[in-house]
């Protein structure tokens, strides 16, 4: 592992150890030159390669013919930003430290920049992490309308970060947080970097799109459904252990009650529904297009569904607002009745209000007549009977 090149006095070590730690001494006639060599060996686990979230663990040995020296460690990461560990272990022959948790933008080269007052000491040790993961967040909302065309996307970080060791992964959905996930599709990734698809049976109506970015998992929905919200987990697995980022998709509709052109004097119900709870910061808003503020309502807090009742046809758009921001928006023109169907009603109406009145004259008409009937046959039954008792006292006579 070692040559001595005596042209340059120069002695080569390959693959330095700890043990090659120690005091050299170079002779040249009667001269003598010693050197301190100090060596310090840093470690990685899992070898640098990471899932994102995972906590890489770090280990910094040194060895030397003297005293062992008090290090400070400094840590930059691969944007040059400082990084704090986290010393589990220390002695002055071992360091172990715990990294933060790593993100998929946190792949590159990182520093520790090791420093001692005395001896004095300033070395760089270069180290190479890769974390595989998605460049979306770990959970993401998306929003999405009754009967809309949606794309659901997770970029992998695999070829970017020059990953050459095959992973496979799934892609889930499931409504509610305690109900059971449904399997969409199946993916693997080759050590080449080809991604393979395969699409699991399911009751959710959804499409692969053919032509997509490369390490892209897509979902498409066609048409989008209501009952089509709740969380999408796209999930990679590398040698046991998981990565996963969330989408969760909130689905917004409008209804009206009742259905139809709306008649002069008359009055309708709008209905804005979404399919999940709100953060605190959102809120519903019905409001009329070219309307005053008088047509405008907002919901109250955590309010999922907002009614509103109006006399005023025209186009009303119900609003999802996040932090002032519109996060989306659907309408529902509101038709105003011909004026012939006006007439319609008010004819029919009128009509109405007359034939009711017609109806209880006859049956006032028919309750007098009745009573009139009654009252002559009550008169006429007591006449036979005065008049069969008379009949009687006679014959006695």
């Amino acid at each position: 592992r070692a040559d001595v090149k005596m042209q340059h006095k120069q002695l080569r070590v390959w693959n330095l150890k700890l043990s090659d730690a120690g005091v050299y001494t170079c002779e040249y006639g009667p001269r003598k030159v010693h050197i301190s060599l100090h060596i310090f060996k840093l470690t990685i686990s899992l070898d640098g390669h990471f899932l994102q979230n995972e906590v890489p663990e770090l280990i910094l040995m040194q060895n030397s013919s003297g005293p062992l020296p008090d290090l400070s460690i400094t840590l930059f990461d691969s944007n040059n930003n400082r990084v704090t560990p986290e010393l589990q272990n220390k002695n002055r022959e071992k360091y172990v430290m715990n990294l933060k948790k790593l993100e998929a933008m946190d792949s590159g080269t990182w520093v520790c920049h090791v420093h001692s007052d005395s001896p004095l000491i300033n070395q760089n040790i270069s180290f190479d992490v890769k974390v595989l993961g998605f460049q979306n967040p770990d959970l993401e909302r998306k929003y999405a309308t009754v009967d809309s065309t949606f794309i659901l996307s997770w970029h992998l970080n695999s070829q970017k970060i020059k990953w050459t060791e095959g992973f496979r992964g799934q892609l889930n959905w499931k409504q509610q947080e305690n109900a059971n996930a449904h399997e969409l599709l199946d993916f693997n990734v080759t050590a080449q970097g080809q991604l393979h698809e395969t699409k699991k049976t399911s009751s959710l109506l959804f499409e692969t799109p053919e032509r997509k970015p490369e390490s892209t998992i897509q979902v498409k929905l066609p048409k989008v459904h209501f009952n089509h919200s709740g969380q999408y987990q796209c999930q990679l697995e590398y040698q046991g252990r998981h990565a996963q980022s969330k989408i969760e998709l909130v689905v917004m509709k409008v209804s009206a009650n009742p259905v139809g052109p709306l008649s002069r004097g008359a009055n309708m119900t709008l209905t804005c529904q979404i399919s999940g709870p709100l953060p605190p910061n959102a809120y519903l808003r019905w409001e009329r297009v070219n309307g005053t503020r008088m047509d405008i309502k907002n919901s109250k807090k955590h309010e999922v569904k907002l009614e509103v009742n109006i006399s005023a046809a025209g186009l009303w758009s119900c609003h999802l607002i996040e932090d002032s921001d519109r996060k989306i928006s659907l309408h529902y023109y509101v038709e105003e009745a011909p004026v012939w169907i006006n007439h319609v009603i008010i004819g029919a109406s009128v009509g109405g209000s007359l034939l009711a009145f017609a109806l209880g004259c006859l049956c006032i008409i028919s309750g007098i007549s009745s009573h009139r009937r009654r009252q002559r046959a009550k008169r006429m039954a007591q006449a036979r009977k005065y008049l069969l008792e008379n009949k009687t006292c006679q014959c006695q006579q």
